[in-house]
């Protein structure tokens, strides 16, 4: 009768050890369970961006050409829109920006500021490189180029400046994602892109 009570004792502490387990495992799972992964993991979204361009005044600077442009963050989330120029939401007035006019005309003019809006992937940290193309003939010479993330506001660039004329068919622009201090100044990586 003992050696039969010591094996129901035995089975009954293997039991008790196997609910404990399971209550334990449960409690992990449930704690497990309320753990949120990034959004850039969870999910797969977009954003919208509203790209700012600015048209130097300088004679010939404008252009009607096909122009594109790429920027992303130090990730390598990388957005390319192929055709700029078809992306035109309005005209901004360089002292104000406000809306100028609700007549579609062509961007790109000297002395002007065009906005874009381009919705996309998402960026996880800010806008830290810009590249523009010019696909032709003309001469295009912009000011400036900035990013704004109309989702999130801590994710837009800084301005880029250009100021110069652009060269035809090649990327041409600024990476501020690496950057390194040296006696000379700041020294910007560039990108390469096919």
């Amino acid at each position: 009768m003992k050696t039969m009570r010591k094996h129901n004792d035995g089975g009954l502490i293997i039991l008790l050890l196997i609910l404990v387990i399971h209550v334990m495992c449960s409690k992990k799972l449930a704690v497990a369970s309320r753990i949120t992964l990034p959004r850039h993991l969870n999910e797969k979204r977009n954003c919208t961006y509203a790209i700012t361009i600015e048209t130097t005044c300088t004679k010939g600077a404008d252009t009607s050409d096909h122009t594109s442009i790429r920027f992303g963050d130090s990730y390598s989330n990388d957005i390319l829109v192929h055709r700029l120029n078809s992306k035109r939401l309005k005209r901004l007035d360089p002292l104000e920006p406000q809306n100028l006019d609700d007549v579609p005309i062509k961007p790109f003019q000297a002395c002007s500021i065009d906005q874009f809006e381009h919705t996309s992937k998402c960026v996880d940290l800010p806008v830290c490189y810009l590249y523009l193309k010019l696909t032709g003939n003309d001469d295009w010479r912009p000011g400036f180029a900035q990013i704004r993330v109309l989702e999130g506001p801590h994710l837009s660039s800084d301005y880029f400046y250009f100021r110069r004329y652009l060269p035809r068919n090649v990327w041409h622009g600024f990476n501020a994602c690496d950057t390194k201090v040296t006696p000379f100044g700041l020294k910007y990586k560039r990108k390469v892109f096919g």
